[in-house]
């Protein structure tokens, strides 16, 4: 339920999709040509971070005999994903239905054409729609394929395919939505001039009741109230369960990291332990291939989360900065934490370390100051360090490339921190009130409980939700066609036996 401790716009994700609408009912809204151009640009470095970077990444981290194997799965999901995001998902993810699901009113992209535009968080500025579904495109594709690496080596590739379309629908799709569907600023702007966007809000109605008490306030105090009834209306009627809830995940700590961290636990204890764990040598084939792959991940990160403004403006400049500084203090803490531990730092802590770090700082990057980006880099750096060679082996789980102990942990400290560094005390942007004439300056008031409650919230949903859908999809994958190769494949490797290819030859 809304908080009142927050206004709406102090809920926001900055990642959400505003109600969509044709240009005929947004007369006043301005396409900008370079927001335009900038989100086209974050777009192709998300997928350049999925396609190569992400799968040279884990490719390198595996054994020779399956790095094909890798490269397949990161490919497959990806264009899996993007084929599936337009024939339902973008439609389950960002249009009205309830408060945990949208509907199906932009299945196939019915409704979608060149006309049709999609807010930013400035009022009146808008992008074409088609260039918002593209961008959330990359990250529906991103997030399955972040789970590969956690059963890597060892399950069978259909039942990799049953489980990424089940866990896609049921799991990605609906934490999209909780956190990241709003009604978009202008629908919380209440006057007889914006009336379509008021009458898309709350129905007709509604809107001509709250412009009847509106123009009946006798004083700002009773305006104030009218407004703020108004504002309740619009997220009750438009928005996800999360987002009234106050959460904010600029970029995807919770809808992206932690759902797949989750999952790639759930996978690695329901597959078991790959043949010979813990007895013979998994040691990664290729460092170089891990260190170029987490040099492209880096770049792509910034359309990642840069991009996630959805504008280009000091705000996306501001979120970039911390990409860079959230990465490299957790590159240096997790560098430093494997010095003291194992007497020496290594090229594949580093890496580790540099990931972890723009794990944490996803959810905070448009949230939170430099200092603050700092902070939760580095703490992420010990921790995610601490999860991968104490946590993992205390447990005795096979997470083969650490998606929970670096997307799962990281994806959390982030997510909480966010919580704490956004306070304008702290250095903090604040959580915007879009209420006020000029959103560019205004927050609302900061409440560290209420914040932190909804921040935990958040967290524990995605724990609960991607869990259980994670049971549920392999469970029916197991069914259907088995979960594992058999050990004779697994010891030749995957690379010939579910692909027919080898990565070296000679």
């Amino acid at each position: 339920m809304m908080r009142s401790s927050l206004l709406p716009g102090a809920a926001l994700g900055l990642m959400a999709a505003a109600l969509l609408s044709p240009t005929s009912a947004l007369a006043a809204a301005s396409v900008n040509k370079g927001d335009t151009a900038w989100m086209t640009v974050a777009t192709v470095l998300v997928i350049f971070m999925i396609l190569p970077g992400l799968a040279l990444f884990y490719g390198g981290l595996v054994r020779t005999k399956n790095v094909l194997s890798v490269l397949m799965q990161v490919t497959v999901i990806f264009c899996l994903m993007a084929v599936l995001w337009v024939v339902y998902g973008y439609s389950l993810a960002f249009t009205t239905g309830s408060p945990f699901l949208g509907g199906l009113s932009k299945a196939l992209l019915g409704g979608v054409d060149l006309a049709t535009l999609a807010a930013t968080f400035s009022k009146e500025t808008y992008l074409p729609e088609y260039t918002f579904v593209g961008f959330q495109l990359t990250f529906a594709a991103i997030t399955p394929a972040l789970i590969v690496g956690a059963f890597a080596e060892r399950m069978k590739f259909s039942a990799m395919l049953i489980f990424m379309v089940i866990w896609f629908t049921f799991s990605y799709l609906p934490m999209a939505h909780m956190v990241w569907m709003w009604a978009g600023p202008d629908a919380y702007t209440l006057s007889a001039g914006n009336i379509d966007a008021v009458t898309a809000a709350v129905g007709e109605a509604a809107a001509s009741d709250f412009l009847g008490r509106l123009a009946a306030a006798a004083d700002d105090a009773a305006r104030a109230t009218v407004l703020a009834d108004y504002a309740a209306a619009v997220s009750a009627a438009n928005s996800g369960w999360l987002f009234n809830w106050g959460a904010i995940d600029f970029a995807g700590g919770a809808v992206v990291h932690i759902n797949a961290g989750v999952a790639g636990l759930v996978a690695a204890l329901m597959l078991g332990r790959r043949v010979g764990f813990g007895r013979e040598p998994m040691a990664p084939h290729n460092l170089t291939f891990t260190l170029t792959g987490a040099g492209m991940l880096l770049v792509g990160w910034f359309g990642f989360n840069a991009g996630s403004n959805l504008e280009a403006n000091a705000l996306t400049a501001l979120a970039l900065l911390n990409t860079v500084l959230g990465a490299a203090a957790a590159t240096l803490a997790w560098s430093a934490g494997e010095w003291f531990t194992r007497g020496h730092p290594s090229l594949l802590g580093g890496a580790s370390g540099l990931v972890a770090g723009l794990v944490a700082i996803t959810p905070a990057c448009g949230w939170v100051g430099p200092m603050g980006a700092i902070v939760i880099g580095a703490v992420a750096g010990f921790i995610c360090l601490w999860a991968v060679i104490w946590l993992k082996p205390r447990l005795g789980y096979d997470d083969a490339l650490d998606v929970f102990g670096v997307h799962g942990i990281g994806g959390i400290v982030g997510a909480l921190l966010t919580g704490i560094f956004v306070n304008p005390a702290l250095g903090g942007v604040g959580v915007t009130d879009y209420l006020a004439a000029d959103t560019s300056v205004a927050t609302a008031a900061y409440s560290l409980p209420a914040q932190m409650m909804a921040q935990v919230v958040s967290v524990l949903t995605v724990i609960v939700l991607s869990a259980g859908v994670s049971v549920m999809a392999l469970l029916i994958a197991r069914a259907l066609v088995g979960l594992r190769v058999d050990e004779q494949s697994e010891r030749e490797g995957l690379d010939v036996t579910s692909h027919g290819e080898r990565a070296y030859n000679g």
